[in-house]
């Protein structure tokens, strides 16, 4: 059970014209390099987030489960888990019937221990499957996005943009990165 993302990014946590301003790009270039920086943030972005184990922009994530959870309870890799966006059975022939409110939910600690609980009361899944559509990330409806992971985006791009097309082992992130990602990392086990 993997949640799978079905919806794209619609917004990086920082912009085009932010990073320009940190790059002490000229204003009078046209935007030259405008495309590059937006390729670099979204693969620092991506980077911060491996290494955090966060999800940094909003999103919306499915799961399909054939059995329940003995203990009822799912944990999910994603955080912050903001809310159930929809959770329902998937009969033979495709067609999905919705749960009852709250027989699927978030668990107590969504953040550091994101997870769902499954009410003891929810449908067997004998010759069905649940589908379970979950909204999770910062930014948007959530949380902001802290800001020293902001802020060690801006320095992978700045890096990555100093950088490009230097020898081998030039895109080895500055000790910076870690010493701000480390503290908001997710632990798991």
């Amino acid at each position: 059970m993997t949640p799978i993302r079905v919806d794209a990014a619609l917004v990086e946590p920082v912009t085009l014209a932010e990073m320009r301003g940190f790059l002490r790009l000229d204003p009078d270039d046209g935007g030259a390099e405008d495309a590059l920086v937006e390729r670099l943030i979204a693969a620092a972005r991506a980077q911060v987030e491996c290494a955090a184990r966060r999800i940094l922009v909003p999103g919306r994530y499915r799961l399909t489960l054939t059995a329940w959870p003995r203990d009822g309870r799912l944990p999910l890799p994603l955080s912050p888990l903001l809310a159930v966006a929809r959770a329902g059975l998937v009969d033979d022939s495709g067609a999905v019937t919705d749960l009852a409110p709250g027989l699927v939910r978030l668990g107590a600690d969504a953040d550091e221990a994101p997870g769902l609980v499954i009410d003891p009361a929810a449908p067997d899944l004998t010759r069905r499957a649940a589908l379970i559509e979950v909204t999770a990330g910062y930014g948007g409806a959530g949380p902001p996005v802290p800001p020293a992971l902001v802020q060690a985006i801006r320095l992978l791009v700045a890096h990555a943009f100093e950088h490009r097309g230097d020898a081998p082992g030039a895109g080895i992130p500055p000790p910076a990165v870690a010493a701000l990602v480390e503290p908001l990392r997710r632990m798991r086990l």
